[in-house]
């Protein structure tokens, strides 16, 4: 899709960080953008502020957990912009510095409901407003260098395992979207200048309310600030991946070494006498 001028694009998690630089970023290049977030007041400031450019810009506020959130963003966005052709599905939150064996079943409900639910209720819904018109389209799903390697050190087992879950899933809707208009990326961000630390603010009531986010912000604030990249530059790589149709969009620190390790632990495993090819 070269020409995202007057396309229409929902992204989640919209009001800051990664999502709005995102947001920003299909702005820019002159698309109408559905900003949704669970975050009401903010994410109406975040599209404000994009509205100051003359850009159509529209916010909702949307909780990516819950289907019918999903359902009622999807029906806004159609009614002031029309046709959907982009698919953001982005919203996220942290589950870093604890043990698997210590993490709270509540925390694993919240970790699997945004960051996996969400975009499963993205793909349930989404895909197909886009695919129903017929026109060029793109889906993005916000992995991470997490959805491919556990970083040792950081005990960040829960969001890894989400994020492997996203690519999986990102993975096999390029398969079932192949000889459709519509493009497939995976966005793998390494450390980017995000508040992703105090996700657990915004955790909805039905998952247990807002959270205690001290172990993820002493794990991740730190390393974010150091190393982070601009928002606005992933935004800018999401646009370059849509045009490109680039499907692993890998952006910021990678680490390449430990992902080409793992890969190679896996060949290896493959030449077991256990094992037969096919």
């Amino acid at each position: 899709m070269d020409d995202l001028s007057g396309k229409t694009a929902i992204v989640t998690g919209a009001a800051s960080g990664i999502g709005l630089g995102i947001a920003t970023a299909l702005a820019e290049a002159g698309a109408n953008v559905v900003l949704a977030d669970i975050q009401k007041e903010a994410v109406e400031a975040a599209a404000h502020g994009l509205s100051g450019t003359n850009k159509r810009v529209m916010p909702v506020r949307l909780d990516v957990t819950q289907e019918q959130s999903v359902l009622d963003a999807l029906a806004e966005a159609e009614r002031a912009f029309g046709k959907l052709h982009i698919a953001c599905n982005n919203a996220g939150v942290p589950m870093h510095g604890v043990p698997l064996v210590e993490v709270p079943e509540a925390d694993w409900r919240f970790a699997l409901g945004v960051n996996v639910w969400g975009v499963i209720h993205g793909i349930r819904h989404f895909v197909p407003a886009i695919l129903k018109h017929g026109e060029e389209g793109h889906v993005v799903n916000t992995a991470s260098v997490a959805g491919f390697q556990n970083r040792r050190g950081t005990n960040q087992g829960p969001y890894s395992m989400s994020k492997y879950a996203v690519v999986s899933l990102s993975e096999a809707l390029e398969i079932e979207l192949e000889g459709t208009p519509v493009g497939v990326s995976v966005l793998c961000p390494g450390p980017v200048a995000t508040n992703i630390a105090e996700g657990a603010r915004n955790r909805p009531d039905h998952l247990g309310g807002p959270g205690d986010s001290a172990h993820d912000a002493a794990v991740l604030a730190e390393r974010l600030a150091a190393t982070g990249l601009d928002p606005k530059r992933v935004g800018e790589r999401v646009v370059d991946a849509i045009r490109t149709k680039t499907f692993y969009a890998f952006v910021s620190a990678v680490p390449a070494d430990t992902i080409r390790a793992r890969h190679r632990r896996i060949e290896a495993a493959l030449n077991s006498p256990w094992v037969t090819h096919y």
